[in-house]
């Protein structure tokens, strides 16, 4: 198949519209806007609806009425776009309701920069909005990985019946890479549940969050985490890299796992035998890995582009059995493969 260069950004959007996804609502941040500029060029040639809306509250409700509709819908923004959609994801969850958002990364608090970050991961993962409930969490490490997971998003959204979250950054939604697309027909799954007419064949679909009587929500929630346990046995997705003799293990995901990779094959030659673990599901995270590989390694490092989220579910999982160190650049600044070996090189120099 051929191969094109495309920015992130773009390849996330093209690779919806191979996905079927015929409705996008958005509203313009850096550094995500050419998610919706491109979406604005393509739907009206295939027969979709792009539509700016006047605010990113505004978009995420579309979002929710398109699903509720029977499509496939999806939008996009960075870091404080995403803090106020996040209503709307509570939404989406309490209604059973599928749907793809993109949250291209940029530093913060507040409207902080437009570099790259990863300082929105305990949001993605931990809080998304309120109440009991989860989105599923992919982390592309390429762009490619950005059309591949692109897809997957919206067949385990329908699978599922909820909100999945690509959680990209400034970094990979700007870089451009050659990526092969998808161009097999897709066929979007039925939706029997979708509030889309019923011509007297069927009784009314009822799309909704309420629930008055405090049992009947328990219940419902209840019914939903069962669900979420079954995706936490399933869908743990990660990539190992020269564990299997591994004496440090770094643990990054996203674009700090590139330069942990090229950290890695700079200290293997010199001689330290170091491995990488890439989370490619940040939720479901992938426990089991990391606890397999806490069971014949001697120490972790976490590399992040914040001060420090994605250590504390590492270091619940090794639970004390190993050394779970943290090295991590915020406010925008990217860290260098040289200074994770540094880090990787102080480790080795404690448990020699």
């Amino acid at each position: 198949m051929e191969k094109v260069l495309m920015k992130g950004n773009e390849a996330v959007a093209e690779a919806a519209i191979a996905a079927g996804c015929r409705l996008f609502f958005g509203y313009p941040i850096t550094p995500q806007t050419e998610v919706a500029a491109h979406m604005s060029k393509r739907m009206p040639k295939i027969g979709g609806t792009y539509l700016q809306a006047e605010s990113e509250v505004a978009a995420i409700n579309m979002v929710l009425g398109a699903s509720a509709a029977g499509f496939r819908t999806m939008t996009s923004s960075s870091s404080p776009g995403i803090s106020l959609k996040a209503e709307g994801f509570s939404y989406l969850a309490g209604s059973d309701l599928p749907a793809v958002i993109v949250n291209v990364q940029r530093a913060g608090p507040g409207l902080g920069g437009i570099q790259p970050s990863q300082a929105d991961y305990w949001q993605a993962t931990k809080s998304p909005g309120h109440g009991d409930f989860k989105m599923m969490v992919f982390a592309p490490s390429t762009v490619q990985e950005m059309v591949d997971m692109t897809g997957a998003a919206f067949d385990l959204g329908d699978k599922y019946r909820m909100p999945v979250l690509i959680l990209s950054d400034g970094l990979l939604g700007q870089m451009m890479e050659p990526v092969v697309m998808n161009t097999g027909d897709t066929k979007v799954p039925e939706r029997p549940w979708a509030v889309n007419g019923h011509e007297g064949k069927r009784k009314h679909n009822i799309v909704n969050s309420l629930y008055i009587d405090p049992l009947k929500l328990e219940e419902k929630i209840r019914e939903r985490y069962e669900r979420y346990e079954i995706i936490k046995r399933t869908e743990q997705r990660c990539e190992e890299y020269l564990t299997e003799d591994a004496e440090i293990v770094v643990v990054a995901y996203g674009a700090s796992a590139r330069i942990s990779r090229s950290a890695v094959d700079m200290a293997r030659k010199e001689g330290i035998k170091a491995g990488l673990i890439r989370p490619i599901t940040l939720w479901p995270f992938p426990d089991d890995a990391v606890s397999s590989v806490a069971d014949r390694t001697k120490a972790f490092l976490c590399v992040e582009m914040s001060v420090g989220q994605m250590v504390d579910d590492v270091r619940l999982i090794v639970n004390g059995r190993k050394e779970v160190s943290f090295y991590g650049r915020t406010g925008g600044v990217v860290p260098t493969p040289a200074e994770v070996l540094d880090e990787i090189r102080k480790i080795k120099g404690g448990i020699s």
